[in-house]
């Protein structure tokens, strides 16, 4: 039996910023509160963990030539 794969359209870090988006989005729609913070720390969380890919690629992790 085998497995159904589908194609992804958007990247993992596409993904995390309108992952992130939508939660800053749902978060400036509540009263400041334990939830509003919750959901502001989750779109952080989103944007830092898109990050790697962008500091594994910076000029400053270049071997030395």
């Amino acid at each position: 039996m085998e497995r159904g794969r589908s194609k992804r359209f958007l990247t993992l870090k596409d993904r995390l910023a309108l992952y992130a988006n939508e939660v800053r989005e749902r978060a400036s729609l509540l009263p400041p509160g334990i939830e509003r913070d919750i959901l502001i720390k989750k779109a952080r969380q989103a944007d830092t963990a898109s990050q790697p890919e962008d500091w594994a690629n910076s000029s400053g992790l270049r071997s030395p030539k």
